[in-house]
């Protein structure tokens, strides 16, 4: 459990530098360790909220918070996010699930990762509708498999050049947040029980210590484009790592 830990400190860092909290991959390390995969969303959703809180709490203190862009999302996520977090589903449903959230997530970050960092005067919000379905969509998805969405949220928002940057990363770090809260909940009427992560209490010490080194790193140390880049190459490499154990292996 040394090795995972590590891995889990490792994921934190690089995640939380660029407004992410993790989620994808340490579902994924998870299924690798072969740990029981009914506890995955309950370990990476905790993972989640430790690691984006702080970031969270720096972006508001900064002044980077719009309240307008982040609400259509959340009022889409919020309640699917419970409806996902409450339906059990086979494990190797859960994997081919995760395999192609992975897959697509790390692919969407990659083609925008130049994006990242980038300052400038045009910026058009999403029409309310769109931005309402996307909420439904990712909470859904994070929901069910145990992830935050802002893997997602992030990429598609550069994409469409909906905010100015410093903007986006505040949206997706709480939308994360946000996500992970309510996924929580929504994991705990499967009769889950919250007191087994107790058993994993190094992991979340791990992403604890990780997160805030992430932190350092955003504000002092790599390029966000850089940092984009790194969490993009790591998300496929996880979900092509999957992907042979589900469909080759």
């Amino acid at each position: 459990m040394t090795i995972l830990s590590i891995f889990f400190l490792v994921t934190a860092l690089i995640y939380s530098s660029v407004g992410f909290g993790g989620g994808s991959t340490y579902i994924a390390l998870l299924l690798l360790w072969g740990i029981t995969y009914t506890i995955f969303p309950i370990i990476a959703l905790a993972c989640n909220i430790i690691v984006v809180s702080g970031n969270s709490f720096n972006y508001i203190r900064a002044g980077n918070f719009n309240f307008k862009l982040l609400l259509p999302y959340l009022f889409g996520s919020i309640p699917f996010a419970l409806i996902g977090g409450s339906i059990q589903i086979e494990k190797e449903l859960f994997e081919i699930i995760l395999f192609f959230v992975l897959g697509i997530a790390g692919i969407l970050l990659l083609i925008n990762f130049k994006s990242y960092g980038n300052n400038s005067s045009s910026y058009k919000a999403l029409p309310l509708y769109f931005s309402f379905l996307i909420g439904v969509i990712l909470g859904f998805v994070s929901g069910i498999v145990g992830i935050g969405g802002g893997i997602f949220l992030g990429p598609i928002l550069y994409l469409f050049r909906a905010a100015n940057p410093k903007y986006i990363t505040t949206a997706v770090s709480l939308f994360i947040l946000i996500n992970s809260i309510f996924g929580i909940i929504g994991q705990l009427t499967k009769n889950q029980n919250l007191i087994e992560i107790k058993e994993y209490f190094f992991l979340l010490l791990a992403v604890f210590i990780g997160g805030q080194i992430g932190n350092l790193l955003n504000l002092k140390l790599l390029s966000t484009k850089i940092l984009a880049l790194i969490t993009s190459l790591l998300v496929i490499f996880v979900a092509i790592r999957m992907g042979y154990n589900i469909f080759i292996f």
